[in-house]
């Protein structure tokens, strides 16, 4: 049987600012007792009533589970001079809740709910501090109460503190009358939570709130597959799945959100295409922005032979054709597309491009999507590179939504634009770049059209260049310099579905045959603790990385970190680690980044600061703050983090990482299992993604069946997208 039991918040010793899970000692009949469970709001100094049952531990003794809770204002002098002085309201600390009480006595939380313009009779507070005061009482009241209102749903702390920052004191109103909205609203919320709290509250399932919300549900969710669109009959099916719904019902919503411009409905490719609102929007900027950036032709202001000449002299180099020609329409064109697979001389284009026009007093910038592929491009050309984000100044607006400060009304002060790794750009950030550039602005999108494409919605390279709109320069041919390597030699074969060579002496690509999955990681697990650093001196955690195509299964990322980390950075006394959930992060480990964080602060050896670590940078984690309860990690080699515990859910370990979350990253060796792979990951883009990562060595273990299905399987994953239609009909309706 449930107990009530009320006292005074004294210490709070764990809060889990997600889930509300709380430990606190609280004063209770002038004791001190030990509470535990979920508990929303709670601060020190707080009066309480709390819900629940008293249980021995065998560490701590005896406790009480808190199964509900709620704060209790204070009735005396002396309580509420104490819930004053907690810092629960903003502006009032222990001097003015002094000050208050003396004044107002019993009377003092009447006095600022109801009355609070009689504040101003104390000395210090002033309108600002008095608007202050109001609103963070207001705010604490209202907030207590959503909070309460949505514990019953299971909806977190977090989750409440961002539904409040989003509806304020209409929060519960908006809930009860339409709970889908949340997952429209706010940020983390998605379809599924929203029809869980919906279910509780009683909504029906053929609720048109409910029908409206999980159709644009499969419409997010499709962007996780690279599509900015879905035919309409196949999102009526996908929902029909979801919902139980009829489609009868569902073709009526659609219409609804049509009518309404909830959602865009166009023809493309004699499909009903089916667009959120944004993506739509973002395909037809950028057809437009290229189409215009395009139209411009320009007469560089001097002989480009005698200045290519003088270029090849000063660069100690001699351009090939190919790479002549790509020089001189980046000169003469608005926009250009560079592409090639390794080996083919991307690198010693771009240098030329900026020699030519750096040369002639012309400003140029370079951008790449990724942390590591700026900072290879600023290695390769001796030039400052930034990240795309970094490029347009990017921020934090409100909800947490990134805001771009570099754009149409600000746009960034240049000639030129050059951007390396351009498959990796989706449509959302490629409409972002342009909004910030300017007509005149020459723009040249450097990258290897045969990778991988964006994680994010949209195949922006592809389609530009299958369009044929945008003058595009395709690198064929494979450079003196790079016909040792196996790695390039192979990946160009693996791009033709021709057999690769291998295992051949003082060569740079090798195969070893294992049948069993257990013998395969057991090969891994050798290769990268010994054999590699024996015969090589590779480092196995700053030379070697493991990819492959799957997270899951024997052979995927989650089983093989386990295995390494316990081979390259065992349990030991000496280092200190963090339990967090299925992992154990201890100083030594390998560690990735799986969200973008704006704000966390890192420091450089050199003594520069900054802000930002973002998803696929990886790091070394160095130190362990029990006290401040902090990871040190090192990432990049040179950027130092104190990694708060509570955000440990932005880590994994990356002795292995999957083939996607390797783009844009380069890596001395590559080492990869070959075996089993579901159809949608056995093609050879996986595969040519893969092994064009590694820059000295690549190393794959298993059967050889599996390494010739994948070469063999030409079939790319199709994505719904409508930028190469928008540019053709763009460019068709032209004078």
């Amino acid at each position: 049987m449930s107990l009530e039991i009320k006292g005074t918040v004294e210490d709070i010793i764990f809060k889990n600012e997600d889930n509300g899970f709380c430990v606190a000692i609280i004063d209770h009949k002038n004791e001190m007792l030990f509470i535990k469970g979920i508990i929303p709001i709670i601060e020190e100094g707080q009066m309480m009533s709390f819900t629940g049952k008293y249980v021995n531990d065998s560490k701590y003794g005896e406790q009480f589970n808190v199964e509900s809770s709620q704060i209790l204002l204070p009735t005396d002098k002396d309580g509420i001079e104490l819930f004053l002085a907690s810092g629960f309201i903003d502006g009032i600390g222990p001097a003015f809740a002094e000050k208050i009480v003396n004044k107002f006595g019993k009377d003092s939380l009447d006095i600022i709910q109801y009355n609070s313009d009689k504040l101003l009779e104390i000395e210090g507070i002033g309108e600002k501090k008095l608007e202050k005061i109001t609103k963070s009482y207001f705010e604490k009241l209202a907030m207590k109460d959503l909070v309460i209102f949505l514990q019953k749903f299971g909806v977190s702390t977090t989750f409440a503190n961002r539904i409040y920052s989003i509806y304020e004191g209409n929060a519960i109103s908006y809930i009860n009358q339409n709970p889908y909205r949340l997952a429209d609203d706010i940020k983390g919320i998605g379809f599924v939570i929203a029809d869980s709290i919906a279910k509780k509250m009683g909504v029906e399932k053929d609720s048109p709130f409910r029908i409206a919300s999980g159709i644009k549900h499969i419409l997010n969710e499709i962007q996780n597959e690279g599509h900015t669109f879905l035919d309409k009959d196949e999102l009526i099916i996908n929902t029909k799945r979801l919902l139980f719904v009829e489609p009868e019902l569902i073709e009526n919503e659609l219409s609804e959100l049509i009518i309404k411009r909830s959602l865009v409905l166009q023809m493309i490719d004699d499909k009903e295409a089916i667009y959120l609102p944004y993506l739509a929007e973002a395909e037809e900027y950028v057809a437009n922005k290229l189409t215009t950036l395009n139209d411009t032709f320009y007469r560089f202001p001097i002989d480009i032979e005698k200045e290519l000449k003088s270029i090849n002299k000063v660069l100690g180099i001699e351009l090939h054709e190919l790479q002549e020609k790509a020089v001189k329409e980046a000169l003469t064109n608005g926009v250009l597309v560079i592409t090639g697979g390794p080996g083919t001389g991307k690198t010693t284009i771009i240098n030329s491009i900026i020699k030519m026009f750096g040369n002639n007093d012309y400003k140029v910038l370079l951008a790449a999507p990724t942390g590591r592929a700026a900072k290879r491009m600023t290695e390769t050309t001796g030039k400052e590179a930034k990240t795309i984000h970094r490029l347009l100044e990017y921020s934090k607006g409100s909800g947490d939504y990134l805001v771009f400060n570099k754009n149409s009304e600000n746009p960034l002060v240049c000639d030129v634009v050059i951007i390396d790794e351009t498959s990796m750009v989706d449509i959302t950030l490629m409409k972002n770049l342009l909004s910030a550039l300017t007509e005149g602005t020459r723009l040249v999108l450097v990258g290897d059209a045969d990778q991988l494409p964006s994680v994010g919605p949209g195949n922006v390279l592809r389609d530009i260049i299958e369009s044929q709109i945008i003058n595009t320069v395709i690198l064929n041919k494979i450079f003196r310099q790079s016909e040792k390597s196996l790695i390039v030699t192979n990946a160009h074969k693996i791009n033709n579905g021709e057999a690769i060579e291998f295992n051949i002496e003082n060569k740079d690509f090798f195969f070893i045959k294992r049948k069993r999955h257990e013998d395969i990681l057991s090969e891994i697990e050798t290769l990268c603790k010994t054999r590699l650093k024996k015969f090589y001196d590779f480092n196995p955690l700053e030379d070697i990385q493991i990819l492959t195509p799957m997270k899951n299964n024997l052979l995927g990322t989650r089983a093989i970190n386990k295995i390494m980390q316990e081979a390259l950075n065992p349990k030991s006394m000496m280092k200190k680690e963090k339990e967090f959930g299925e992992f154990v992060f201890r100083v030594g480990d390998k560690v990735m980044q799986i969200k973008n964080n704006y704000d966390i602060k890192w420091r450089k050896n050199s003594g520069k600061d900054g802000t930002g670590i973002f998803n696929g940078d990886m790091g070394i984690i160095y130190g362990m703050d029990v006290v401040e309860k902090e990871l040190l990690i090192c990432f990049d080699q040179e950027k130092n983090v104190r990694y708060k515990f509570n955000s440990l859910n932005e880590l994994i370990h990356s002795y292995a990482i999957t083939v996607h979350k390797s783009q844009g990253n380069e890596f001395p060796v590559v080492v990869m299992p070959m075996s089993w792979l579901p159809n949608m990951l056995k093609n050879r883009k996986i595969l040519y993604t893969a092994i064009t990562r590694a820059k000295k060595l690549v190393v794959l273990v298993g059967e050889e069946k599996y390494l010739n299905s994948m070469i063999n399987n030409e079939k790319n994953l199709i994505r719904n997208c409508g930028l190469k239609n928008r540019l053709i009909k763009r460019n068709s309706l032209k004078i």
